[in-house]
C-alpha cells in the first residue's frame, strides 16, 4: 500500500512537467529557387521583414508582404553585425581592409521606407556593435559612438564580460557571472523586463534590469526571444574543426523546461524571432521558418 501511494504521488508531481509540450504546427523552406545560401537571418518583432547575409557576405532585406527582397549593401557585413531599429531603419555594420592590412568598421543606416543608406560613423578600427533600441537604433564602439535619437529607448548589447543596459534614458553596466571569454547575443525580453545573453563557458544568463541573475538555461548559444516566457537557441557541437552535429531547442526562460524543434542532424542554425515565427538556417545556407503551439 505504501509503495502504491509512493507511485501515485511521484505520478502527479510529474504530471505539470509530463503535461508541457511543443507542437510544430508547419515548417516551410524559404526563397527556395530565388536566393543562394543564406545566413545569419534576423526577424523584426512583428515579424514581416527579414534581414540575411549572402555567402560573400551582401546584407539584402526580404519583405514578407510583397515578397520582395532588396540589397541593402554589397560590402562585406560579418554575421550579427546587422539589426531592425524601432525607427523601421536597419542598422549595420561594413568591413573593409585597410592600406595597413587592419579592418576598419564603419556603421551605416539602411532607411526601409525610402531604400537609402547613410553613413553614421567613420570607418575606425576595432569592434563596432550595432544595436537595436525600442525606439531607434546605435552603434557603439571604441572611439566613436552613433544613437538615432536623443531618446532611443530601451536597448541591450554587450562587450567583453559586461552587458549594458539603457533604461529611461540611463545606463546600466552588469557582470552577473564570471566569464573569461566575454559576453555575446544580448536581447531584452518583448515586455522589456528582462535580458538574455550568453556567457562563454557558462551559457544563457537572464538577468532583470537591476542585474540580478533570474536563471541559467544551459550552456547553448544565440539565445532570442519566442515570446516573453519562452527563448529559442541553438545547441551546436564540434570536433574542434567543424560543427558535428547542430538542432534549435526552446527554453523557458525560468529555466525549467526545455524541448527539442529540430534533432541533431538537422544541422539547424541562427535562429531568429518575431510575430509568432522562428526563422533559422542550416549549416549549407538553407532558410526555414517554422511556427509552433505551446500546450502548458
Amino acid at each position: 500500500m505504501k509503495k502504491l501511494f509512493l507511485f501515485m504521488l511521484a505520478a502527479a508531481l510529474a504530471l505539470p512537467a509530463m503535461a508541457q509540450e511543443v507542437e510544430i504546427v508547419s515548417k516551410q523552406r524559404l526563397l527556395e529557387g530565388v536566393e543562394g545560401p543564406a545566413y545569419f537571418p534576423v526577424l523584426n518583432p512583428t515579424g514581416n521583414r527579414l534581414l540575411f547575409s549572402t555567402e560573400d557576405g551582401a546584407l539584402k532585406l526580404h519583405d514578407f508582404a510583397d515578397g520582395v527582397t532588396t540589397v541593402v549593401t554589397r560590402d562585406y557585413v560579418a554575421g550579427n553585425d546587422a539589426c531592425f531599429g524601432g525607427d523601421n531603419k536597419v542598422y549595420f555594420v561594413t568591413q573593409q581592409m585597410g592600406e595597413d592590412h587592419l579592418i576598419y568598421r564603419t556603421g551605416q543606416c539602411f532607411d526601409v521606407s525610402t531604400r537609402q543608406v547613410a553613413v553614421v560613423t567613420s570607418s575606425q578600427h576595432g569592434a563596432v556593435h550595432a544595436v537595436p533600441a525600442t525606439r531607434g537604433g546605435a552603434l557603439r564602439a571604441p572611439q566613436q559612438n552613433y544613437d538615432s535619437s536623443t531618446n532611443i529607448g530601451e536597448a541591450v548589447w554587450t562587450e567583453e564580460s559586461r552587458v549594458h543596459v539603457i533604461v529611461d534614458g540611463k545606463e546600466r553596466v552588469f557582470s552577473p557571472v564570471d566569464s573569461w571569454a566575454g559576453y555575446l547575443w544580448a536581447s531584452l525580453s518583448p515586455d522589456g523586463k528582462r535580458v538574455a545573453f550568453f556567457a562563454a563557458g557558462k551559457g544563457i544568463v537572464i538577468i532583470d534590469l537591476r542585474g540580478q541573475m533570474l536563471a541559467m538555461l544551459g550552456n547553448y548559444e544565440m539565445p532570442c526571444w519566442y515570446n516573453n516566457d519562452y527563448l529559442v537557441a541553438q545547441n551546436a557541437k564540434d570536433d574542434g574543426h567543424q560543427f558535428t552535429s547542430s538542432q534549435l531547442l526552446l527554453l523557458k526562460a525560468d529555466g525549467t523546461w526545455q524541448a527539442e524543434l529540430t534533432k541533431p542532424v538537422s544541422m539547424a542554425m541562427h535562429p531568429t524571432c518575431g510575430g509568432g515565427k522562428i526563422v533559422y538556417s542550416t549549416i549549407d545556407g538553407l532558410l526555414y521558418e517554422m511556427k509552433i503551439n505551446i500546450h502548458e
